[in-house]
């Protein structure tokens, strides 16, 4: 058998099971806006959302989500074996792999991800204290630190762009980026 994955169908389900499971580009962005706006006050919901789309392209991001929103849903319809079951359906303490699988998207851009998600796991501001929240029968074991994982790598990428945006501009302000454009070329 030749097997071929389909990258469009990958990301469109992908888009289709974060929509299902109430989670929108713009509530990842506002958690965008919220780890980077002390940082960059002119920054708008606009550019976190697009950060965020960007993020969401990526594979690897992909088969996070698509890996963890499963595992949520079967431990909502009790499919999964004991003891597994009871440590997913009650989000147990001691158990990490929700966010060992979500540090593989918070890794996609680099070690500034890590504290930013360190930080919003802990914080729990907006979509993720809904996730978070057991109240309304929903599992969302690995979906609150995958949404938060998804907003820590956005923010990165968003701080590593503005921060070349930032040295480009000094160059040009000093009028070096002539000369640097010079000692690149062969």
């Amino acid at each position: 058998m030749n097997y071929k994955l389909n990258s469009k169908e990958v990301e469109a389900a992908t888009l289709d099971w974060l929509a299902r499971r109430g989670v929108t580009h713009r509530q990842i962005a506002e958690l965008v806006l919220y780890l980077q706006h002390s940082y960059f006050p002119d920054l708008t919901i606009e550019e976190c959302e697009a950060s965020v789309e960007k993020v969401l392209t990526k594979r690897e991001v992909q088969n996070a989500i698509l890996t963890g929103i499963q595992l949520d849903m079967l431990a909502e319809e009790g499919k999964l074996l004991p003891p597994l079951q009871e440590m997913v359906y009650h989000d147990e303490g001691l158990y990490g792999c929700d966010e060992v699988l979500s540090l593989s998207i918070v890794n996609v851009y680099g070690s500034i991800g890590y504290t930013n998600f360190g930080y919003i796991d802990k914080m729990k501001p907006g979509i993720l204290a809904k996730l978070n929240d057991k109240s309304d029968g929903e599992i969302h074991t690995f979906l609150d630190d995958i949404v938060g994982a998804i907003a820590a790598a956005a923010s990165s990428r968003l701080a590593h762009s503005k921060a070349s945006e930032h040295s480009a501009g000094a160059l040009r302000a000093a009028g070096l980026d002539n000369f640097m454009e010079e000692l690149s070329t062969p």
